[in-house]
């Protein structure tokens, strides 16, 4: 990837225009133009002022290495803007890079899992398809307590993207890796239905009669709360459920007392009627927008972090290599869990 290449890509990233970065760096559009086309190559003086413009560092835009980034499937509002899903598209890319330079630290590891493909022709299949792979994951039936770090585990890379309000989830393939990507800004139970959702799409091969989104939903409650749980927990058959109830199965397993309600419905538990009813109360005290009660903490992705700092230790990498594939200052995660809990300041390094 050329010098201009990599200006169009973290421009975009940053869902800048032309005229937005040349008002930044005070560089005109025009120079930035044919920087991005290759008709001319940046001083090392404009390259610094385009590197401060992007947030990049100068080792970002000097860097040779590319992917390709193949969207799967994306889940967004009508809002969501072609700039926007460029946007998004660069950053993943970007980050994908510094990923794979991590990796490649390493390379008698982290190869990817083989994921089995399922082909549905009904949406009741799931169930079975959902108990299997918790099967083949050695699972069992008890809650999943980080379905993050599972997947990381599985060999799925795991991204998170602020900024962007009408984003929800995307899957994308670049060079063969397969990839997550979830809106950051969500609480637990939200992003983790965003994560199995796109799991979903990794795995099923879903017959064109059939609603694509509708079946990944399915799948997310199957697989984060088996039938034979949900009957464990709610029994085999209710006329309705309670509110305190949904919440505390909800923390319990991770998954939305909405959710909660469509795996009661789905598996007959309860009848359209009552799911109706729990629906309406949900929407009546904009509950279906923000649940009652705490919150489930986000879950961050954590595999790339702990192999930067273990490459850190082996001395295969400088502390300040080590920030740059990072993407942000060093820090000690017991101070920072220790200021988020106290407010308290600490310092960000080693």
């Amino acid at each position: 990837m050329t010098i201009g290449q990599r200006i169009k890509q973290a421009r975009k990233a940053n869902n800048m225009s032309l005229r937005n970065l040349a008002e930044k760096a005070e560089i005109s559009a025009m120079a930035i133009s044919k920087y991005e086309r290759d008709m001319d190559t940046p001083s090392s003086g404009v390259l610094l002022r385009l590197a401060q413009a992007l947030g990049v560092s100068i080792d970002f835009l000097l860097r040779p290495q590319t992917l390709s980034v193949q969207l799967q499937a994306y889940r967004k509002h009508a809002a969501l803007g072609v700039k926007e899903q460029e946007a998004i598209q660069m950053r993943i890319q970007e980050w994908l890079e510094r990923y794979l330079e991590v990796e490649s630290f390493f390379p008698d590891e982290g190869h990817p899992v083989a994921l089995p493909a399922h082909s549905i022709h009904s949406i009741e299949q799931v169930e079975g398809v959902a108990l299997e792979l918790r099967e083949n994951w050695n699972l069992g039936l008890d809650p999943i307590e980080n379905l993050t770090q599972l997947l990381e585990d599985q060999g799925i890379k795991v991204g998170l993207v602020s900024g962007f309000e009408h984003f929800d989830a995307s899957t994308f393939l670049a060079d063969g890796v397969r990839v997550i990507v979830s809106k950051a800004e969500l609480p637990g139970d939200r992003q983790r239905f965003n994560l199995g959702h796109e799991l979903g799409h990794l795995i099923l091969e879903v017959d064109k009669e059939l609603d694509l989104d509708a079946v990944c939903h399915r799948f997310v409650g199957a697989f984060l709360v088996p039938a034979q749980a949900v009957r464990f927990e709610l029994g085999s058959r209710r006329t309705t459920l309670d509110m305190n109830e949904l919440y505390l199965l909800k923390h319990k397993y991770g998954l939305s007392m909405q959710a909660w309600v469509f795996r009661a419905r789905d598996l007959g538990i309860i009848t359209e009627n009552s799911a109706a009813r729990l629906f309406q109360r949900f929407r009546a005290n904009g509950w279906h927008r923000h649940e009652p009660g705490e919150a489930i903490p986000s879950e961050k992705p954590l595999r790339m972090e702990r192999l930067i700092y273990r490459a850190l230790a082996e001395d295969l990498i400088s502390r300040s290599r080590a920030q740059e594939l990072l993407g942000e200052p060093l820090q000690l995660h017991w101070a920072v869990e220790a200021l988020q809990q106290d407010d308290v300041p600490v310092g960000s390094g080693h």
